[in-house]
């Protein structure tokens, strides 16, 4: 059975088959969460993401989608990279739907790399403005109710949030979740 655990912490520093990046769609490195894993990383993923851009994704990686490349000097073997959209109030449905498929994408890619174990970002709630609590809601939503199909060998799904507050809406929101049980 698949864990879903919840750290406050720095995901560039985690040991496991699979970190997420909350990427641009350029995969070219960028802010946030994608500038820290490109620069611990190193320039084995850049070299990547360059030769994904130069072949599939010429113009860039769409929102909701996924794709690994190496982890190049992170403790992991794999970065999947996934583009979060941008918040806006006026498109919530569309948009909350491709952050779920953030997610979805890329537990389907770590699956299909053999992950066993995979960290998360809070996607798209730093710098795209998505709010913290729906941010958490449906990120651990859609975890819960894809690990069981398309990522049941995976042992550990992880979410590293940056920051107290992040790490503490998360855990509001999970313990919310839980105490609503199966069906509710």
């Amino acid at each position: 059975m698949t864990r879903i655990t919840l750290i406050e912490g720095d995901i560039t520093e985690q040991q496991v088959d699979a970190v997420v990046n909350a990427a641009n769609s350029s995969l070219l490195g960028g802010g946030g969460v994608d500038g820290a894993i490109h620069r611990r990383g190193g320039p084995q993923i850049l070299e990547e993401c360059r030769r994904l851009r130069a072949s599939h994704w010429g113009r860039g990686l769409p929102t909701g989608q996924a794709v690994a490349t190496t982890a190049g000097r992170l403790p992991a073997r794999w970065v999947v990279h996934t583009v979060g959209p941008v918040y806006l109030e006026e498109e919530y449905d569309v948009r909350a739907e491709q952050l779920a498929s953030c997610y979805r994408e890329s537990l389907r890619v770590a699956a299909e790399l053999g992950a066993r174990t995979v960290a998360f970002p809070a996607v798209s709630a730093g710098v795209f403005g998505w709010p913290l609590e729906d941010a958490a809601r449906i990120a651990l939503g859609t975890v819960a109710a894809e690990v069981p199909g398309v990522a049941r060998e995976l042992e550990e799904v992880r979410f590293v949030l940056f920051g107290v507050e992040a790490y503490g809406m998360f855990e509001q929101v999970w313990r919310a979740m839980a105490s609503e049980g199966p069906g509710e």
